[in-house]
């Protein structure tokens, strides 16, 4: 069950294995948006994403027999790269299921850091050959269904509030729920003051969606450039997560979320992905609503993204 004891274990767990990400004011930010803005940064953390934080402890959870048998995985994106990274790391052998859609960079990227990729007509078809391979012995590192994985997600809600015990607003975005689901029962278990906001873009909308609706909803494709928060459904346990302890999902559309790429990328000089940018475009929405000694954070949950998206993304979407 995820409580703040386990994100405090986890917190223990993986000392020595990831980065510490820096929070840093943002005076650019903090002009634009009428508040004191800083940035957790997430793109500095090893593989380029958060993603590591939950992949290493889920996987030192296992017993000696379960690492022997080796881990499966499902991903297009980051969360393929953090499970080949701590399984290299622990020893352990990790197969990654990938859609034939995956780039060629997080292709690239997952092999580098030592994964056997088996490559899939679609997520569908990934999701069952992983089910296969859990079938025949293998744990299923899952990208958000699990708590040990959200707890590992929810130490960087540790991290903010030991970095900035007044902090009023956390901007984070939401895929399957689990980078949430973790932040904010940390967040919320140690100071519940605190608004916790979940982002998505217009494409990638599963968890509103479901908000909305009150039950699971299922998308029929991701149509969003911010394709690492592409799950076309969420899970019961993040929904519900997000249903207690989120005060609001807010879902901006692909434009604002490539200006805001161009910003951070121009003007603070952070290089994001857009599941990161759209943070930014969600606390824009908010401008003039808050009170000026507000302390506001925005997760920047990860930084891989290929200078071909970004040349595509400024054709698509032209200059700010």
């Amino acid at each position: 069950m995820l409580s703040v004891e386990l994100i405090c274990r986890a917190r223990h767990a993986l000392h020595g294995l990831v980065r510490r990400t820096p929070l840093i004011h943002s005076a650019t930010l903090s002009e634009r948006l009428g508040a004191d803005v800083y940035l957790k940064l997430e793109n500095l953390q090893k593989t380029g994403s958060f993603k590591p934080r939950g992949a290493f402890f889920k996987m030192l959870s296992l017993s000696a027999k379960q690492k022997a048998a080796g881990v499966v995985a499902v991903s297009g994106g980051n969360h393929a790269q953090g499970v080949a990274y701590a399984a290299r790391h622990l020893g352990v052998r990790a197969t990654i299921c990938m859609p034939q859609s995956t780039p060629q960079n997080y292709l690239a990227a997952t092999r580098g850091y030592g994964a056997d990729i088996v490559l899939c007509e679609d997520i569908a078809a990934a999701f069952a050959e992983a089910a296969r391979r859990e079938r025949e012995g293998a744990t299923l590192v899952h990208p958000f269904d699990d708590p040990w994985i959200a707890a590992g997600q929810g130490t960087i809600g540790l991290e903010i509030l030991d970095d900035l015990p007044d902090v009023t607003r956390v901007y984070a975005s939401i895929g399957g729920g689990g980078l949430i689901a973790g932040m904010a029962t940390a967040i919320k278990s140690i100071a519940p003051r605190v608004r916790v906001f979940g982002v998505q873009t217009h494409g990638a909308d599963a968890m509103a969606q479901s908000v909305a609706a009150g039950q699971l909803v299922e998308l029929p494709q991701i149509t969003s450039i911010a394709r690492t928060l592409g799950a076309p459904k969420v899970s019961p346990f993040t929904l519900q997560a997000v249903q207690r302890l989120v005060d609001d999902v807010l879902v901006v559309d692909d434009a604002a979320t490539f200006a805001a790429l161009e910003f951070l990328l121009e003007r603070t000089k952070q290089l994001v992905e857009p599941a990161a940018a759209c943070c930014l475009a969600a606390a824009e929405r908010h401008h003039g609503t808050w009170r000026a000694d507000e302390k506001v954070v925005l997760l920047m949950c990860g930084g891989n993204v290929a200078l071909a998206d970004l040349v595509r993304y400024r054709a698509q979407f032209g200059e700010r």
